[in-house]
This record gives C-alpha cells, sequence and structure tokens, in this order.
C-alpha cells in the first residue's frame, strides 16, 4: 500500500471510489442526494487544480483518498474516503495524516455529519476538536472540527 498524489488520470477513478465509499454516508440519512454522490469530474478536476489530492493505492488499484486545500492559514481537508473493503485498517489515519505533512504546521479543519459517529471518533483519535455546529435542516448537522 502506498500514498501518493493523484494525477489527472486519476481523477476518474476517484470519482468511482467516491461514488461507492460514500453509499455508508447515504445510508446514515437514507439518502443518496448528498453533495459526495452528486460531484462531476468537472468539479473534481476544479479541486485537483486548486488543492492536493492523495491516492492510497493496493495492487495498482486506488482503494482511498483524500483531498485538502489551503487559505489564509487554515487547510480545508475533506473527501476522505476508503473502499468499503479495505475499511477498519487504519488507512483512513494514514491518510489524514499524509494531507496534513503535505501542509506542515498549519491549522487544520473538517467537518462531517453529527450522525457520522464513527467519522468523529476517528478525526478526535488524530487530535481534533469540535470547534462549531451547522443545522443546515431538521435532520443535518455538521460539526466543524480543527487541529492546530
Amino acid at each position: 500500500m502506498t500514498i501518493q498524489n493523484a494525477e489527472l488520470k486519476d481523477l476518474h477513478e476517484i470519482l468511482e471510489l467516491q461514488y461507492l465509499a460514500y453509499q455508508s454516508e447515504a445510508e446514515l440519512f437514507g439518502n443518496k442526494d448528498i453533495p459526495p454522490l452528486k460531484q462531476t469530474i468537472e468539479e473534481l478536476t476544479g479541486e485537483f487544480n486548486n488543492g492536493v489530492i492523495l491516492k492510497m493505492v493496493e495492487s495498482g488499484k486506488i482503494i482511498g483518498s483524500v483531498r485538502a486545500s489551503e487559505m489564509n492559514g487554515t487547510v480545508r481537508i475533506g473527501k476522505l474516503m476508503v473502499h468499503p473493503d479495505f475499511r477498519r485498517r487504519g488507512y483512513g489515519s494514514k491518510l489524514i495524516k499524509a494531507i496534513e505533512e503535505c501542509f506542515p504546521g498549519m491549522r487544520y479543519e473538517l467537518f462531517t455529519s453529527t450522525r457520522s459517529v464513527d467519522n468523529i471518533r476517528l478525526y478526535e483519535s488524530l487530535g481534533y476538536k469540535i470547534f462549531v455546529r451547522k443545522k443546515i435542516d431538521e435532520e443535518l448537522v455538521f460539526v466543524y472540527m480543527e487541529k492546530d
């Protein structure tokens, strides 16, 4: 297993992985109408051009990914994903640590839903703390987490 910068040619495979990996998140809400399942290749290409996308590769196949961009001293981390067949092996932690290493000594910020208890537990284990909650609607509340 290796972690390296994604290349433009990897974006289709990363988007397919995203559609697969975020099914479990959609199930938490009983709703497949969530942004990660609607993202287009054009939007992903924009993120590629304006930040860093890492890929985790096992036997020539992308099994994980995370992305981030920096603005005004804060690194916004997003779209952490691991193929369902490879979860619970510490790969999410490895990806977060790798993306942090791309932006050393910065403030890191990410968000997740309050229903994503496993995600919150993972981020807390890596030193992230909740600093704000945002109620989107009656069903959806996001927690924003930071690490200095």
